[in-house]
């Protein structure tokens, strides 16, 4: 793979998609260690979502792009796991308010820290760490480039 003019197609996709993959399976694996070990990507996905302010299960949906009943399932594991709870909202009682436990604001903080360590590793390997991320950013932006959980 010497002369990137003759890489098929399928093998820059293929790396990108390894590459992906091996950077969360990494936060995860550093998210263990920090006291988070049953968190998995899809629920990075929600707690961002989810945001300070809370949601409803709703439009925690809409705002991942899955079923409300989907995103019920997710909030009711989330609660089993001690990163949200679901409580009346305080502005209209018949709405049920997802919000971040300390827990979940902590695991949100770790993934932080963890992302920028595996960043400051990635430019330690080289100088082109930075045109490949924006590289990257412009070829999502090509075809829409929103990301959504899978689970």
């Amino acid at each position: 793979m010497s002369n990137s003019s003759n890489v098929p197609g399928w093998m820059a996709v293929e790396a990108i998609l390894r590459a992906g993959r091996a950077a969360i399976d990494e936060l995860h694996r550093r998210l263990a260690q920090r006291g988070h070990p049953d968190v998995r990507p899809a629920h990075g996905y929600a707690f961002q979502a989810i945001g300070r302010e809370g949601t409803t299960a709703g439009e925690l949906g809409q705002r991942l792009g899955v079923t409300k009943q989907a995103a019920g399932q997710m909030v009711d594991e989330l609660i089993r796991l001690g990163y949200v709870d679901r409580t009346p909202d305080p502005s209209d009682g018949r709405r049920r308010l997802v919000t971040l436990t300390p827990r979940g604001f902590d695991c949100l903080r770790a993934s932080a820290e963890i992302f920028d360590e595996l960043l400051t590793e990635w430019r330690a390997q080289g100088d082109e760490v930075d045109a490949a991320i924006t590289a990257l950013g412009g070829l999502a932006a090509l075809y829409g480039g929103r990301l959504r959980p899978i689970w």
